[in-house]
């Protein structure tokens, strides 16, 4: 049954644990706010009428500006490591977790808001966000979403004309994003940093009583809970490898113990295939380039497994942590032979992928748009398909490859059409470049808002073709390789 915004059945369960884990704290109201995007299918999770976006308070409730009905504003405390530093305390400095709602399938999900004001944990920033980052986020995990992918949801924008000073002044908004939970290895950073033992046990708890009740009172819960997020962490950042999604800045506050795709800053889904691209223009080192994601996950549950030491062992840590590289090839692997269209393992594929991708990097082949051509090759193949010959200059070495690969396809023998449906159903048409992005910042800034919702509408649905947004699956034009993403919000 669908409800209103003051009719939400709160049931807000982290508000019960230990004071120590957060700041009680309301958000500062935002001036004369306005309503820039309401998401109705994420409201749907909510049980939420989209109507609610009518409403005429419902700007006032989504940036926090008005408190809705059984909300309990609070601010999250956490540390962690931000490009290898360890940072003893974080915390959410711009974020307030408004509450906890219950939907009509008992699932809970967090209510968060960004750019909701100073909390005591703000380290002297001013708590608020911007539209352009906002409409970013809002995008990029509907996108990512809309992809399959684990993420967090965005709700709402809420936009104000005060302005915030960041590298030149901007416009303020919030954001409400949805996840079952926002705790993040940092949580558990900060307790063992300041040896609260039993906070961690407390928290640890919490969580798998809400998501993995089979584990509940089980003596081994603790190392058992740690293997599955050392598996959710390496399924995730396949998922990211696969296809061609930089995240930009994984911190270790950055990573959820859901396994979700959290914090949505300087991303870049990639246009040009570059193995060492690094989408935020602070990470001056690279530490977080798009083919270091698969190492640097590993080193945060590491860092995360040390935290958890009080509850496990160090042996059970150390178990815990070398099933990670194994998981993660093994979902890479079947990632990538999925859009490749094989069904099958074969010892030669190796070969066969690190030749193709050898050949996407040396020729700054399109990744979307290579991998949706190559439901073009077939069985019968014997000259590469027109899409991917434009995307190369070495025509000879993608001849070679292509008749390799046609005749791999046909040692399966499986039938085409079947092939051809199963690969556009994992190579996406269309994918958030950053150009479209930008494109809907620079409408919203004029006050059109229009292309957010029809951006968010079609990459809900990446997979079908679309011809009359044909124009958004086409690749980024020449002045987006100079689009600048940081860090900055």
């Amino acid at each position: 049954m669908a409800t209103t915004l003051t009719s939400l059945r709160f049931d807000n369960r982290f508000a019960r644990l230990h004071p120590s884990l957060y700041q009680v704290v309301d958000p500062t109201p935002l001036p004369a706010p306005y309503l820039v995007a309401f998401n109705s299918d994420a409201a749907a999770l909510l049980d939420l009428d989209p109507a609610a976006a009518l409403e005429p308070e419902a700007a006032g409730y989504l940036s926090g500006a008005i408190r809705l009905p059984g909300a309990e504003p609070i601010a999250m405390l956490y540390a962690g490591h931000q490009f290898g530093i360890w940072v003893p305390q974080l915390g959410d400095g711009r974020a307030i977790l408004l509450g906890q709602v219950r939907n009509a399938r008992s699932e809970t999900w967090d209510l968060h808001l960004k750019g909701g004001g100073q909390t005591q944990f703000s380290r002297m920033g001013d708590g608020r966000a911007v539209l352009r980052s906002t409409i970013r986020e809002y995008l990029g995990s509907e996108a990512m979403h809309g992809l399959g992918i684990p993420t967090t949801r965005a709700l709402a924008i809420v936009g104000s004309d005060a302005l915030v000073y960041r590298e030149t002044p901007e416009t303020a908004a919030t954001l409400i994003r949805l996840a079952p939970t926002h705790v993040r290895f940092g949580s558990f950073q900060v307790l063992a940093s300041r040896g609260l033992e039993d906070r961690a046990r407390e928290l640890a708890d919490y969580l798998i009583g809400e998501h993995l009740p089979e584990l509940v009172g089980a003596p081994d819960r603790y190392r058992a809970w740690l293997e599955v997020i050392v598996e959710r962490t390496a399924d995730l950042v396949a998922q990211w490898t696969a296809v061609g999604f930089a995240h930009g800045v994984l911190n270790t506050d950055n990573m959820s113990v859901l396994g979700l795709t959290l914090d949505y800053g300087p991303f870049a889904f990639m246009d040009e295939y570059d193995p060492r691209l690094v989408c935020n223009h602070s990470d001056h080192d690279g530490r977080y380039a798009f083919d270091q994601q698969p190492a640097v996950g590993l080193w945060n549950l590491a860092r995360f497994a040390e935290a958890l030491l009080p509850l496990v062992t160090l042996e059970e840590a150390n178990l815990a942590l070398e099933r990670y590289p194994a998981r993660f090839n093994e979902s890479y692997g079947r990632l990538v032979r999925a859009k490749m269209g094989l069904a099958t393992e074969r010892p030669e594929d190796g070969g066969l992928v690190e030749e193709m991708y050898s050949i996407m990097a040396a020729n700054r082949a399109d990744h979307t748009r290579w991998f949706r051509a190559l439901g073009g090759v077939t069985a019968t193949t014997e000259a590469p398909p027109a899409e991917l010959l434009a995307s190369v200059h070495d025509l000879e070495r993608l001849a070679g490859w292509t008749t390799r690969y046609a005749a791999r396809i046909r040692d399966e023998g499986r039938p085409e059409p079947a092939r051809a449906a199963e690969m556009r159903a994992i190579n996406p048409k269309f994918v958030l470049r950053n150009h479209l992005a930008q494109q809907a910042i620079d409408r919203a800034l004029e006050r059109d808002y229009s292309e957010i919702e029809r951006l968010r509408r079609l990459l809900a649905d990446p997979f079908a073709e679309h011809p009359e947004f044909e124009r958004y699956a086409d690749p980024a034009p020449p002045w987006a390789k100079d689009l600048v993403i940081s860090c900055s919000s």
